[in-house]
């Protein structure tokens, strides 16, 4: 006896496959015109809400069932913000990285994104946690718009795994590199930023664990566009004010300005978590990398920072934020 058809539509689609195409209507609400995925990706997306700055905002929590990725699991995303779009893309914990039964089998994530005219994306997941010998690779590319309408936001880090079971860097290989273009439909697009991470055990000479100096996290942050501009001027301001050698007695507060005063005390924290971190302006991109003896020191830091300066929580909500609480 013949079993029937299902009933069930058959998907065309690849395992860990997901598309989200997000687009305005007329009456300045967005809508998901495109949301799919399949397992081991889960997508998530609450109701739009309208930030302090009145503009709408869609939420999409971007996870995996289990919580992480077994080796040979791979992500596919595609992304793509239509014109005068604003989406904040956030994990609800950390995605761990497990080790693979089958040491040829590399768990990998990619994620290709288009932040059409006028469009913002704030990108803020909780880091990545690989396990001992695991094995993962990342790739991201963001697209944005020639003219420099485009706005970006992008967080990238990774812990050092279970440091309660006695894991710290003993990860096999980890492998994450950030790319941002312009938008060519007949081409790549031009390149105009490549931020490249590599992290894998040697046999010979120092062990990764070493190598990190005590650091239980290492991060990138990215902010690009006008609506991180001041974002972006902020953070280099903090950073040109962080304490010089040489420049200044800081064991003394004899002659410190109110400034001065503020700074010492949050170089003060900074050392207390072991944080240290360092901005540069490029092309346009402010980029800060950052590192800390562990995840809830960085979380303290780069919270605290992004709420003073206010332009996350006022222009994507406070939602968008919920990685760094």
């Amino acid at each position: 006896m013949s079993m029937p058809n299902s009933p069930f539509m058959v998907s065309a689609t690849t395992p860990g496959f997901g598309e989200i195409i997000l687009t305005l209507l007329p009456a300045k609400k967005q809508v998901l015109n495109t949301f799919i995925y399949r397992y081991p990706l889960k997508l998530i997306a609450p109701a739009p809400h309208k930030s302090p700055a009145e503009k709408y905002v869609t939420l999409v929590f971007l996870m995996t069932y289990g919580g992480g990725l077994v080796g040979g699991d791979k992500i596919n995303l595609k992304m793509t913000l239509n014109d005068h779009t604003r989406l904040a893309l956030l994990t609800q914990g950390s995605t761990k990285i497990f080790k693979p039964l089958d040491v040829a089998k590399v768990s990998r994530q990619v994620l290709d994104v288009k932040v059409g005219k006028g469009a913002s994306l704030c990108y803020l997941p909780d880091p990545t946690q690989p396990f001992k010998a695991s094995m993962y690779e990342q790739r991201q590319t963001f697209y944005v718009d020639p003219a420099g309408t485009s706005s970006l936001l992008m967080l990238d880090w990774v812990s050092e795994g279970r440091r309660a079971r006695g894991e710290s860097w003993t990860l096999s290989s980890w492998k994450g590199r950030n790319e941002v273009r312009h938008f060519d439909e007949s081409s790549q697009g031009r390149l105009l930023l490549r931020d490249a991470v590599l992290l894998h055990e040697e046999n010979l000479g120092e062990s990764l664990a070493q190598k990190t100096n005590n650091m239980g996290v290492f991060g990138t942050l990215i902010a690009y566009g006008p609506v991180f501009h001041k974002l972006g001027e902020f953070i280099m301001q903090e950073f040109a004010a962080q304490p010089r050698i040489g420049a200044k007695a800081w064991d003394s507060k004899q002659g410190m300005t109110d400034a001065e005063t503020t700074a010492r005390v949050r170089k003060a924290a900074e050392d207390r978590d072991g944080l240290s971190w360092t901005a540069a302006n490029v092309r346009g991109f402010v980029l800060i990398k950052f590192g800390a003896a562990e995840v809830d020191g960085a979380r303290r830091w780069l919270g605290s920072l992004l709420r003073r300066q206010g332009t996350v929580e006022t222009e994507f909500g406070h939602q968008s934020l919920l990685c760094l609480r």
